[in-house]
C-alpha cells in the first residue's frame, strides 16, 4: 500500500479528496468533514514528525489509531452479483482504511519517508532500491540535474 502525502486542508476539499479514493463513496456530512480534516492533520504532523525524526505526538498516535479501529472498506473481488457492504462506501470506512495505510507506512520505520532534496516536501519513497532524493523526477528531479548540469557547462 502506499501513502499519498497530499493532506485535507479546507472541508469542502474532503468531498473530491475521497472520491478519489474509493469508488461509491456516501455523500459527506460536516461531521465526516471535521473527522477527514482531524486525522488529515494527525497523519501529517506524523509524517513531518516522521520525516524530520523528531518525536511524535501521542495525540496525533492515539488519533491515527481510533479511526484505524473502526469498521474500513470490506474488499471486494470483481465478477459477483452482490457487493459485500451494500452500495455506497460511507466516510468513516474512508477514513478508517486510510487511517490503517498510515500505520503499515509509518510502523515499518524504514527510513522511507523524507523531505525532497529539492522543495523540502515529505514524501514517501516508494522505489525499488529506496534511494530516492525527490519528490518528483518530473519537477524537483529534473530542476536538480538542469542545474547541476548548467554548472558543469560553466566550468567546461
Amino acid at each position: 500500500m502506499t501513502l499519498s502525502i497530499d493532506f485535507v486542508d479546507r472541508a469542502s476539499a474532503v468531498a473530491p479528496w475521497l472520491a478519489a479514493r474509493f469508488d461509491h463513496l456516501a455523500p459527506a456530512t460536516e461531521r465526516d468533514a471535521a473527522d477527514a480534516e482531524e486525522l488529515s492533520a494527525a497523519i501529517e504532523r506524523l509524517v513531518v514528525a516522521t520525516a524530520d525524526e523528531t518525536t511524535r505526538r501521542a495525540d496525533d498516535v492515539d488519533t491515527v489509531n481510533l479511526f484505524a479501529a473502526t469498521p474500513d472498506v470490506p474488499p471486494v473481488l470483481d465478477g459477483g452479483r452482490r457487493r459485500a457492504g451494500g452500495g455506497q462506501v460511507r466516510i468513516a470506512q474512508a477514513l478508517s482504511s486510510i487511517a490503517r495505510d498510515a500505520i503499515a507506512i509509518l510502523a515499518a520505520d524504514d527510513g522511507r519517508i523524507r523531505r525532497c532534496a529539492g522543495c523540502g516536501r515529505v514524501f514517501h519513497d516508494d522505489s525499488r532500491t529506496g534511494n530516492r532524493r525527490w519528490c518528483s523526477m518530473l519537477t524537483c528531479g529534473n530542476r536538480a540535474k538542469v542545474a547541476a548540469f548548467r554548472a558543469r557547462q560553466r566550468v567546461e
